[in-house]
């Protein structure tokens, strides 16, 4: 019988070189991310201007072949050093030697330092840098952004905070963008929930400009339609409930508030009117006169040249039907001038 023999505690299997080299610099870059490898550029290759005979290091175009990847590659990782080294966050290029090692920044410092693509030097990430630094931010985080919008979606999706923000900069951006404005009007009638959405809100805004009007003018339209100077209750009021929405937080529902407003403001005109005789008289002389002239515009706009394509015996009685409704009315106004004390 063979017993197999496992090694006890006491005495371990060897450690491999090669597995504690692994190990060794998996943690560098676990601690430090892309700055271990842009102290490996910043030490080994030369800053412009300095000639191969000062210095033993070598130009990027060499160490990117000596590296087996592409010159702006190691450009970008020399970039990224210089920006920190100009922030006071790692020595400068000139300070470093081959080999040398210094206390590499925290591995989630880098990325506001690296750009992965070269989009910095386009027309567009020269934009998108500007906007950053009117923000006060890094420029290469927000050209990190804008070169993962996957991410950026996700992020949208997920969080409502990072929705809120994405919301803002669209309204910023639409007021400079007639095409983006055109593009989103077309995906909001063009989605139902959208659409409903939009016309609530205008609704509600409409009301709050309603009662916005009556109390920062002092004046209010009435039923007819007429302009009046509101009474000085009915002005208070609409200052009050005026406080109320603009007291609302922005991501409240305003619209069960602006409802109330309104249809409040909307009773006290109404009895404001009915309260003074004058005032009365006038209103509904205003309603008969509008609702004349829609009749006689009406009417106008009917036409006869081919009656004949379509006459009906129908037609023909209820415009008799109107004439004599219109000859009553013409009796009654002449009665009511002969009895006015002015007629």
């Amino acid at each position: 019988m063979t017993l197999a023999i496992v090694p006890s505690e006491t005495s371990p299997v060897p450690l491999s070189d090669l597995v504690a080299r692994d190990a060794r610099e998996f943690g560098v870059y676990a601690r430090t991310g892309g700055w271990a490898f842009g102290l490996m550029v910043a030490r080994s290759v030369r800053p412009g201007g300095q000639g191969a005979d000062e210095t033993p290091k070598v130009s990027a175009k060499e160490f990117a072949e000596l590296a087996g990847c592409s010159p702006e590659r190691v450009m970008r990782y020399y970039k990224a050093w210089d920006r920190a080294a100009d922030d006071g966050l790692v020595p400068h290029f000139e300070a470093l030697a081959p080999g040398q090692e210094v206390e590499l920044p925290d591995a989630d410092v880098w990325l506001g330092y690296y750009v992965s693509r070269s989009s910095a030097t386009s027309e567009r990430g020269t934009a998108i840098a500007e906007a950053a630094e009117a923000e006060g931010i890094r420029p290469t985080k927000a050209l990190e952004v804008a070169e993962n919008p996957t991410a950026l979606r996700a992020a949208i999706l997920a969080d409502p905070s990072t929705a809120r923000a994405a919301r803002s900069a669209l309204l910023d951006r639409m007021r400079e963008d007639p095409e983006l404005q055109a593009e989103l009007a077309r995906d909001v009638v063009r989605t139902d929930d959208l659409k409903k959405a939009v016309a609530t809100e205008s609704r509600s805004a409409d009301r709050i400009g309603y009662v916005r009007q009556i109390a920062e003018s002092g004046q209010v339209k009435t039923p007819a339609g007429q302009t009046i100077d509101a009474p000085v209750d009915l002005r208070q009021e609409a200052e009050r409930h005026l406080s109320l929405l603009d007291e609302l937080e922005e991501d409240e529902d305003t619209g069960e508030w602006a409802t109330e407003a309104y249809d409040t403001m909307k009773s006290l005109v109404v009895e404001a009117v009915e309260a003074d005789p004058e005032l009365r008289v006038q209103e509904r002389r205003t309603k008969f006169y509008s609702s004349l002239q829609k009749a006689t515009r009406v009417f106008e706009e009917l036409t006869f040249d081919d009656a004949q394509d379509f006459y009906e015996d129908d037609m023909v009685q209820r415009l008799e039907d109107l004439q004599n409704a219109i000859a009553t009315a013409i009796t009654a106004l002449r009665g009511a001038r002969g009895n006015h004390p002015e007629g």
